[in-house]
């Protein structure tokens, strides 16, 4: 699909591939084949296969011909990075765009302007104007398209599938990646061998034309938002807000980013193994790349019966011991054949290990916030890539290519061992629906969208001895508060009445304060029946809801109140 078209990594991290082996068992026996029932996935991902062979020849263009003009191999792995580095930087207002906007048109954007950094890139190499530099340039202007690109697309599976079908999707777009990046390289090293750079280029800029025509075409259907969108700044920081007080998605994240740093080294150095260590040309590099793409295809169909044997942090702390394996045979490898068994298993374990850290991100957020949540989680994994890439450069430029490759592979180790500590959760489908249990309550006092800030206190009455029970059930409640956009959260206990609690916490906006209630999700729900079934008052909690006002900003008359500090709107009801 179109994240996929100029990075190896982007595909693999841009996808939720196979997320159905974190669902049920009977949403895992659906075939992977039936969302091609559905007319315009099928065409979406026949375009998008044909876009995935275009990238691919091209970044084996891009990478062969950094290697021809420049000595330098720090030059060389900075073509990986500059194509890493903006999906790093720019994910998160991507994220925000593609959950507050028209995904298809956010998609049309990113390709129509990939195809013209493309078209560019062909004319410079076709008139020979091409230095490290610019090529750089151009690969970074790819990378700026495919971070605009990955949220909205990752976001938009759901609007060409039934719900059911969304797991079996997204396994087979990433097997089309990795059908492509079986084939492609080497398809891509034999043109570059027999035509040049150029060729690749001009071919890469031709494969964007179906899939524009394919996304021009689809009609998604259209979402009623029934409240205003956030800004780029709010909805950016919801985002940050979410995954910070998310335990599961920050575990990924760290996991994600240390797997990147020390896994990216296979793809960065790959020309210099190829022209060095194994003695070879464009083609042999194209064949290189190539069985890193049949080893991730292996792992692709794999990953369902290695999950099912083994936990998910075991998985996840084998590949990363599998590919400092993989990387130490590539590293003393003299001959084609053993590096290519060694760029196999790399690659199988690139995409158990991403395809897993994908899954659990997706599995861990909601649907208003999943875009952020997976372009932060990419902002980890390609910022590791990118500072990777750089490194393991560096480290080649000083060292030589086999040393960085075997210091890569103690990254790796000590990746694996950051398990121990920061363990990743098992896969498990969450209800993450909206509860919808909450309503707008009347209000007495005339406000607006953006009034406020809105004060709400809840009363509890609780019980000495349940007291323990009530902390560690308030502990969650706060985060859950927190993580949905509550500000200055605190629970206050009454001086004369010892079985009197009082929650407060507050919101910027009378509608931040409506978005905050309508993001509870069917999850969240224990904590609130835990909490309520700890309160032993006669009625329900109560509620105040209050918004407050500084004395002396309005005028009023002798017949008209004074305003106050707050106005009041109380009512018995259940918590907000």
């Amino acid at each position: 699909m179109p994240d996929q078209l100029h990075a190896q990594p982007t595909a693999d991290v841009a996808q939720a591939e196979l997320a159905a082996e974190g669902l049920a068992p009977a949403q895992q026996r659906v075939s992977p084949f039936v969302p091609l029932q559905q007319p315009i996935f099928r065409a979406v991902w026949f375009a998008s296969l044909a876009s995935n062979f275009g990238g691919l020849i091209q970044s084996v263009g891009a990478s062969w011909m950094m290697a021809s003009i420049s000595p330098s191999a720090e030059m060389v792995a900075l073509v990986q990075s500059s194509t890493t580095l903006p999906v790093m930087l720019f994910s998160l207002a991507a994220g925000a765009i593609a959950d507050n906007y028209d995904r298809r048109r956010i998609l049309l954007t990113a390709q129509v302007f990939m195809l013209a950094v493309s078209v560019g890139l062909a004319i410079c190499a076709w008139f020979e104007l091409i230095s490290p530099w610019l090529l750089l340039t151009f690969t970074f202007l790819l990378g700026c398209g495919t971070a605009l690109n990955n949220p909205a697309w990752q976001s938009s599976v759901g609007d060409m599938v039934p719900r059911r079908d969304v797991p079996a999707a997204v396994t087979l777009n990433s097997v089309a990646f990795n059908i492509a990046r079986s084939v492609g390289p080497a398809i891509g090293g034999a043109i570059v061998a027999a035509a040049g750079a150029v060729s690749a280029f001009i071919i890469n800029a031709f494969s964007y034309i179906p899939l524009l025509i394919v996304l021009a075409r689809w009609d998604p259907p259209k979402v009623e938002r029934l409240l205003p969108r956030e800004t780029m700044v709010i909805a950016m920081s919801a985002g940050v807000r979410y995954v910070a007080m998310s335990p599961n998605i920050r575990a990924v994240i760290l996991r994600a980013f240390a797997y990147g740093f020390g896994a990216t080294v296979g793809l960065a150095l790959l020309p210099l193994i190829a022209r060095d260590l194994v003695r070879g040309g464009p083609l042999t590099f194209g064949v290189l790349l190539g069985a890193f793409g049949a080893g991730a295809v292996a792992g692709a169909f794999m990953s369902a019966r290695l999950r099912r044997a083994m936990t998910t942090e075991t998985l996840v702390r084998s590949t990363f011991v599998a590919y400092a394996s993989g990387v130490t045979l590539v590293a003393v490898s003299t001959t084609i054949w053993l590096t290519m068994a060694g760029l196999c298993v790399c690659g199988a374990c690139w995409v158990l290990a991403l395809s897993t850290f994908n899954a659990t991100v997706q599995l861990s957020a909601p649907r208003w916030v999943v875009g952020r949540a997976l372009s932060i989680y990419q902002m980890a994994a390609f910022g590791g890539m990118a500072t990777g890439s750089w490194a393991w450069g560096r480290s080649a430029l000083h060292f030589g290519t086999e040393q960085a490759l075997l210091l890569s592979a103690v990254a790796l180790l000590f990746g694996a061992a950051l398990g121990l500590r920061y363990r990743l959760p098992p896969l498990e489908e969450l209800n993450l629906d909206p509860l919808s249990r909450w309503r707008e309550p009347k209000v007495a006092v005339d406000i607006e969208p953006r009034s406020g800030p809105v004060i709400v206190t809840i009363e509890y009455i609780i019980k000495p001895e349940d007291v323990v029970a009530f902390l560690n059930a308030m502990a969650e409640r706060r985060r859950i508060r927190r993580r949905d956009g509550a500000r200055h959260w605190t629970l206050l206990r009454d001086l004369t009445d010892a079985t009197l609690w009082v929650e407060r916490y507050d919101s910027p906006t009378w509608v931040e304060y409506v978005r905050q209630n309508q993001r509870v999700t069917q999850a969240d729900a224990e904590i609130g029946e835990r909490v309520r079934a700890l309160h032993s008052g006669p009625n329900p909690p109560v509620v105040h809801r209050m918004i407050e006002r500084q004395t002396g900003s309005l005028p009023y008359s002798a017949t008209t109140r004074p305003p106050t500090l707050g106005d009041a709107l109380t009512e018995p009801s259940r918590p907000a």
